[in-house]
């Protein structure tokens, strides 16, 4: 979730910043020298490309059982996450997944179906707390040890469902929001998170490891968080569906946050299918997190039924008329994606808006230091973890630079921590300049053209991981808008740019995700963008 995900270049330009994406190191894990190589693996996986429904077919007829598919992600994840070319987009292994799978291959053949994840290998983010044998670290040392009491909410309805939590992923550590200068899909944990269609090629943060791993087949689907682009950017530029939810939609209880705002939990899938049935299981009120009541009434138990071939027909589409970039490759798959819309029947709309929305960024930048103060000292306060607040943590990392912050520092958690409480009037005025001002414009330019959703490219191709200067997006982004105002958003594949995926977004009104998913689905059944990545060691 940009959890700190990641304020677009374009948005941290006009606030005077740096991108605050993060990539990093490659971690020093010996290769295996004897594991199958990527070519070989690649030619006998079983798993390749499956989905949900195909998946739940096999089990059902007997041709495998969750055991067995367990077992088969977890070589594919030794084979080439930890071996191999070594994505680093898995942190962590669970160590009970292979029991959990024996235990509904119990219930299934008992007669029992807990419904569509019911013995469906699922990765979740290393910000989301699992009362496991796994940890809960955000990527970060100063967290090593932070075993949760208590499943998170998001968790809780995983498992209710079925899934197998085989292991949680990499990510930008502490979401990317520690530093300014920082490298996406690094942590001092974890390490350096590849792009699995060109591996010297950055993943995008900060759900780095989950968008990374759903692409390279190491599981069926994936959870992230976003604050800011974390999904979406990483759903992009791995090649794969990601849904950033209204906020409220689904809980936060139980992650490690960021923003009380803007963070929300959302599904990374191979397709839309996929991400609709993983957004239906996840997405319920939580007592616990109060904003999730907003959607009581609002929110789907099943998004499937929304998935349309035709439901583009007569929709309203609005396009920013002024072009981000003159990039001739990424403006081509822009038109052909736009003409595929029209052919569809959509009806195109110019607008302007972005500028407006951009001139946002520093504002939102502030609303976010603010609260991630506030909601991390609340998190650590309670948590089995030796750092109990924000500062705890810039002193951890201060004391082991070289281990913690061996490229990039901790600018950002330093200016957060000097944050006052939000009662402070400077963060009541960023919070209504970024959050009521960014829902001013957006509702304005969706009532004034009538508007069903927003689309555009989501974020060009993936830049070089580069731990000496950091990320380098250029001007393509789409996330900010229905970040800052909390308003839902899906990406979709569109197209290769230099061997790179790019997404397409669609964004819409609070609790439209129906809409936007129907939308996505009619785009990627007529376009078929999707493209399996080939682990290129270099773009060379």
């Amino acid at each position: 979730m940009k959890r700190r995900s990641f304020l677009t270049t374009a948005t941290l330009a006009s606030a005077g910043l740096t991108t605050l994406l993060i990539t990093g190191c490659t971690s020093g894990t010996k290769k295996n020298e004897d594991s199958v190589s990527v070519e070989d693996f690649n030619a006998v996986f079983e798993l390749d490309e499956e989905t949900i429904s195909s998946v739940r077919e096999k089990l059902t007829s007997g041709k495998y059982t969750s055991e067995q598919l367990v077992q088969l992600y977890l070589k594919r994840i030794e084979a080439i996450d930890t071996n191999g070319p070594q994505l680093h987009s898995v942190i962590e292994v669970n160590p009970d997944a292979l029991a959990i799978a024996v235990a509904l291959d119990k219930e299934l053949k008992a007669g029992k179906s807990r419904g569509p994840l019911h013995g469906i290998p699922v990765l979740i983010k290393d910000n989301i707390d699992t009362a496991d044998k796994m940890l809960t670290t955000a990527g970060s040392l100063a967290m090593a040890g932070n075993s949760a009491s208590k499943d998170a909410f998001v968790v809780k309805k995983l498992r209710e469902a079925g899934a197998v939590i085989i292991g949680k992923t990499n990510l930008s550590e502490w979401a990317n929001f520690r530093s300014t200068q920082s490298c996406s899909g690094w942590s001092s944990r974890g390490g350096q998170t590849k792009n699995p269609y060109i591996l010297d090629h950055n993943p995008c943060g900060s759900s780095a490891g989950s968008g990374a791993a759903v692409s390279a087949n190491l599981c069926v689907v994936a959870v992230g968080t976003e604050t800011d682009g974390s999904i979406v950017c990483p759903a992009s530029v791995n090649g794969v569906v990601g849904i950033k939810p209204t906020v409220g939609l689904v809980s936060r209880s139980g992650i490690i946050p960021i923003s009380k705002t803007q963070d929300t939990a959302g599904p990374m899938a191979r397709t839309v299918t996929d991400a609709a049935i993983l957004l239906g299981v996840i997405a319920a009120v939580d007592q616990d997190d109060t904003v999730t009541l907003e959607s009581k009434g609002k929110a789907q138990k099943d998004y499937t039924t929304f998935l349309d071939k035709n439901a583009l027909k007569g929709k309203r589409i609005g396009i920013e008329k002024k072009p981000q970039e003159n990039n001739k490759y990424i403006n081509a798959l822009l038109d052909a994606a736009v003409n595929l819309l029209k052919k569809q029947g959509a009806i195109i709309i110019e607008i302007d808006y972005l500028e407006k929305i951009n001139a946002l960024g520093q504002a939102e930048f502030e609303v976010l230091q603010y609260e991630f103060k506030d909601g991390l000292n609340t998190y650590l306060a309670t948590a089995n973890a030796k750092v109990k607040s924000l500062k705890d943590v810039i002193d951890f990392n201060t004391a082991n630079e070289d281990k913690a912050m061996p490229y990039f520092k901790q600018e950002t958690l330093e200016s957060s921590n000097a944050k006052k409480g939000l009662e402070d009037k400077k963060y009541l005025e960023a919070l209504t300049v970024s959050f009521e001002g960014s829902k001013s414009v957006l509702n304005t330019v969706f009532k004034e053209n009538k508007l069903d959703a927003i689309c555009g490219i989501t974020m060009g191709p993936a830049c070089s991981i580069d731990m000496i200067y950091g990320d380098r997006w250029g001007g393509y982004s789409l996330t900010s808008p229905a970040a800052a105002s909390g308003y839902p958003h899906i990406t979709v594949p569109c197209g290769l740019a230099y061997d790179l995926p790019v997404g397409l977004s669609f964004f819409g009104m609070p609790y439209t995700e129906g809409k936007l998913i129907g939308l996505g689905y009619a785009y990627e059944q007529v376009s078929k963008k999707r493209i399996k990545p080939g682990l290129k060691p270099s773009f060379l």
